[in-house]
C-alpha cells in the first residue's frame, strides 16, 4: 500500500498560528555549522536598493479568508525581488510576498514579524491583527511588516507536494510521532512529488532557513531601515537568533517568543517538545478530573489510557465531522495536540473527546482544522508541504534506524502518542531530498564578537518549546530573558498580559531590557 492511502496524523508542525484562531511548528546551539555568508564578490546591491512598490492587498489572497481580511485599506502589500540562490545572484530570482500596516505617529522604522511554523503565513498573521496593531503603540513608531518566506503563501517559489483533498483523507506527509513513511520508495515518491510540484529542484532547495535569513536582510534594506527591528515566535526565533549572528551589524532589537533550544540536535529537540506536550496533557487532565463528567476519568494517571480508548476505535470507525468529513485516529490526535498550546483551549479538548464517545467529531475537527487554518473553502492556509521543505533544507535526514530509534523515544516520554504500531521501521521525509541541508544541526554557530542585546520571552509551561530552551537561547545570544508563568506557547499579543506587553514594547521602542530575573504571569483562565 503506497503512504499516500494511509490514514496518518501529520504530527510535526508545532509552533505556530493556532493561538490567533489559535499561534502554529516544528522539528528544529553548541554550534556547529554556521548559516554561509554572501560568496565572495557578490553584489547584491541591486537587491538592497530596489524600490518596494505598495499597493492593494487582493492580489495576495490564497484563501478564502486572506481575501477578507485583504480587503482591508489599512493594510498594504508588495513584493520583494531576491536571489533564488545566493551563490547565483545574477541569477533566477524569488519574490517575497510582503504586508504593512503603516505607522501613523513619528516613524522609527519597520517590524518585521515571523509568527512561526515554518510556513505560516506572517502576511496573515498581521493582517488577521490589523484591529489590535491599530491601538498597540508600537504603530506609532514602526511600520507593522509580515512576510510569506519562500514557499509560503503567497511568495515565489511556492512549495507543493500534496493537494488540500488530498490532506483532507489522510494522505500526504501525515503521521503519529513521526510522518508514516515505512520504505524508501515510499520517501522516493514523496520527494519526486515535491520537486514536480514545486518547479524543480532547484526551487525546492531554495527554502531553507539559511536562504530565508538572506532574504530578511534584503527585506530590511529594501523597507528603508539601516538595522533590523524583529518579532520572532516559535521558528521565528530560528530565523531571529541566525539573523543575529549572521549580521550583527545590522540588528537594533530582536524579540524572540517562544524560542526554540538553540543547543540540541533536530532529534533531541522534537523529544523535548512531545515530553512538553505530555506535561501539558497531564496538566489538562488534572483539571479535568475534578469535574464529575470528564471523559478522562477521575484519576489523572490513567488519563492517557481514557485517551487511547476514546481516539483508537476511531482507526476503524471514525466518527461523522458534520461536515460530509470524518474524524479518524490521527485527526483526533492532531486536535487535542492542538489544543494544548494554550490552556484556554483545554475545555475545547474535552468537551471534543466527550462528543467522540456520543458519535461526533464537531469539536476536534474544529481544533484540528484551525491548527492547519483550513478554511471552510477546504483550502490549508499552513501548507504541511513547505514545512517539510524547509525542515529538510535545515537539518540532515535521518537513517531508517534513527527514524524508527526517534519515534521509540518520543513513545517513551509522550506515551499519549504511543498507539500500539510496534514493530514498524520509519524512513526520515527527507531520505530522498535532492540536496542536503544547509544548517548543521545542531543548527546555531555564535561567532567571536558582541552580539546585540535581544530579548527572549519564555512561558514556564510551553508545551511546543520548552522554558528550557529559552533559558538555553538566551544563554547562547547573551541576551535578556523574560520568564512567563503559564501554559501556553508565546506570550506577547496572545496571553492577554499587561506585564508582558509593556516590557516587550519598551525594549522594542526604547531599547530598554528587563531587569535581571524579571517575571510575568498570565492571566487566569
Amino acid at each position: 500500500m503506497s503512504f499516500l492511502q494511509k490514514s496518518r496524523w501529520r504530527g510535526t508542525m508545532v509552533g505556530g498560528l493556532a493561538l490567533v484562531a489559535a499561534l502554529l511548528v516544528v522539528t528544529a546551539c553548541t554550534p556547529t555549522t554556521a548559516p554561509p555568508d554572501d560568496p565572495p564578490g557578490a553584489d547584491l546591491s541591486q537587491f538592497h536598493d530596489q524600490d518596494i512598490e505598495w499597493g492593494p492587498c487582493d492580489p495576495f489572497a490564497t484563501t478564502q479568508e486572506n481575501a477578507v481580511l485583504y480587503a482591508n485599506p489599512n493594510i498594504e502589500c508588495a513584493t520583494v525581488e531576491v536571489p533564488l540562490d545566493y551563490s547565483d545572484a545574477d541569477g533566477d530570482t524569488a519574490e517575497i510576498a510582503v504586508l504593512r500596516v503603516p505607522a501613523k505617529g513619528e516613524r522609527k522604522g519597520s517590524l518585521l514579524v515571523n509568527p512561526g511554523g515554518p510556513a505560516v503565513s506572517g502576511n496573515t498573521f498581521i493582517a488577521r491583527l490589523e484591529p489590535a496593531w491599530q491601538t498597540n503603540p508600537l504603530l506609532e513608531n514602526f511600520d507593522i511588516v509580515g512576510f510569506d518566506p519562500r514557499g509560503v503563501g503567497a511568495s515565489t517559489p511556492k512549495v507543493d507536494c500534496f493537494s488540500d483533498a488530498e490532506y483532507d483523507r489522510g494522505e500526504g506527509f501525515v503521521g503519529g510521532a513521526v510522518y508514516a513513511l515505512t520504505s524508501k520508495e515510499e520517501a522516493d515518491e514523496a520527494a519526486q512529488r515535491c520537486i514536480d510540484g514545486s518547479g524543480g529542484e532547484s526551487a525546492l532547495t531554495s527554502v531553507g532557513s539559511t536562504n530565508v535569513v538572506q532574504d530578511m536582510d534584503i527585506m530590511r534594506a529594501a523597507l528603508g531601515d539601516e538595522k533590523l527591528s524583529f518579532l520572532g515566535y516559535s521558528y521565528g526565533s530560528e530565523i531571529a537568533a541566525m539573523y543575529a549572528t549572521t549580521f550583527p551589524g545590522n540588528v537594533r532589537a530582536i524579540v524572540l517568543d517562544g524560542a526554540v533550544d538553540p543547543t540540541l540536535t533536530s532529534s533531541d529537540f522534537r523529544v523535548s517538545q512531545f515530553a512538553g506536550f505530555q506535561a501539558t496533557f497531564d496538566k489538562l487532565a488534572a483539571q479535568c478530573a475534578e469535574a464529575s463528567d470528564c471523559p478522562l476519568g477521575s484519576e489523572p494517571e490513567e488519563a492517557t489510557d481514557r485517551l487511547h480508548d476514546i481516539i483508537r476505535p476511531l482507526a476503524d470507525a471514525p466518527v461523522s465531522t458534520g461536515d460530509g468529513r470524518e474524524l479518524g485516529l490521527y485527526d483526533a490526535l492532531a486536535a487535542v495536540t492542538s489544543g494544548l498550546y494554550a490552556e484556554a483551549d483545554w475545555p475545547l479538548v474535552i468537551a471534543g473527546l466527550a462528543e467522540v464517545e456520543e458519535g461526533s467529531g464537531a469539536t476536534l475537527t474544529l481544533l484540528r482544522d484551525r491548527y492547519f487554518e483550513r478554511g471552510a473553502d477546504g483550502v490549508y492556509g499552513t501548507d504541511p508541504d513547505a514545512n517539510v521543505a524547509i525542515r529538510c533544507m535545515d537539518a540532515p535526514a535521518r537513517t531508517p534506524e534513527e527514524q524508527t530509534a526517534l519515534a521509540e523515544r518520543i513513545a517513551e516520554v509522550a506515551p499519549l502518542l504511543d498507539l500500539g504500531e510496534a514493530g514498524v521501521e520509519y524512513h526520515h521525509e527527507c531520505a530522498s531530498w535532492p540536496e542536503p541541508p544547509t544548517r548543521g544541526d545542531p543548527w546555531l554557530e555564535v561567532p567571536e564578537g558582541e552580539i546585540p542585546m535581544t530579548l527572549t520571552v519564555s512561558v514556564t509551561g510551553d508545551p511546543a518549546t520548552p522554558h528550557s530552551g529559552g533559558v538555553a537561547m538566551a544563554e547562547a545570544l547573551g541576551g535578556s530573558l523574560l520568564t512567563v508563568e503559564g501554559n501556553q506557547h508565546a506570550a506577547y499579543l496572545l496571553g492577554r498580559s499587561d506585564c508582558v506587553n509593556d516590557i516587550v514594547e519598551k525594549y522594542l521602542i526604547d531599547l530598554e531590557v528587563p531587569a535581571e530575573g524579571a517575571t510575568c504571569a498570565l492571566p487566569a483562565q
